[in-house]
């Protein structure tokens, strides 16, 4: 059974990550749980404590595997970059709006998120990752692109069929064709990019 702690930081996920920080306020995630606002302030005092919780919460159910998939292993770069591709598909299909919201929260306060990675210590694991693709490249395993180049590529064409999702269903779906099966078929274009860029 889940704990009133985890029921709170469920609720105020999903309405920050429909509204966003700005947009959310404590009363209204007291009011969806359905309880007031002093019980609510028992578990998390401020608004931004809540919302550092649910950034911890969100980032921390893929990141790990993320550094898993590209620093613990020796899959071929194609293999790896396509599990990086499966593991964000995985999240941003079960939270649709994590796409806009992380674009959006990175506008808003960019400041404030840096130092809720360092204080969550996942700022660790970007670091890890980076290591790791530098010393390929070293080594020669993979070819010598600036980071930037691979996180924007990759990134880029990862992101923005989730960003632009309503405008992808209403026109450039082929009839009878779902989102999800659009997204296969573009894995297989974005792994073919990177792969340009690093193979």
């Amino acid at each position: 059974m889940e704990s009133m702690e985890e029921r709170i930081l469920a609720c105020a996920e999903k309405l920050f990550l429909e509204r966003g920080f700005d947009g959310t306020n404590m009363s209204d995630i007291a009011l969806s749980m359905g309880i007031n606002r002093p019980t609510l302030h028992y578990y998390f005092r401020t608004k931004d404590k809540m919302f550092r919780a649910v950034l911890a919460r969100i980032v921390l159910s893929f990141v790990p595997r993320v550094y898993d998939i590209v620093v613990n292993s020796e899959k071929p770069v194609a293999e790896r970059i396509s599990q990086v591709f499966d593991a964000y598909m995985a999240i941003f299909l079960a939270k649709p709006c994590l796409p806009l919201f992380m674009a959006r929260e990175v506008q808003r306060d960019f400041d404030f998120l840096l130092r809720m990675l360092q204080q969550e210590q996942i700022d660790r694991y970007v670091r890890k990752i980076i290591r790791a693709l530098e010393a390929e490249m070293d080594a020669g395993k993979l070819k010598k692109v600036p980071l930037r180049t691979l996180f924007y590529t990759f990134y880029g064409l990862m992101v923005f069929p989730f960003l632009s999702r309503r405008l992808t269903e209403s026109l450039l779906l082929a009839e009878g064709e779902t989102f999800e099966e659009m997204l296969e078929e573009w894995k297989r274009q974005v792994v073919a990019q990177v792969c340009v860029l690093l193979a």
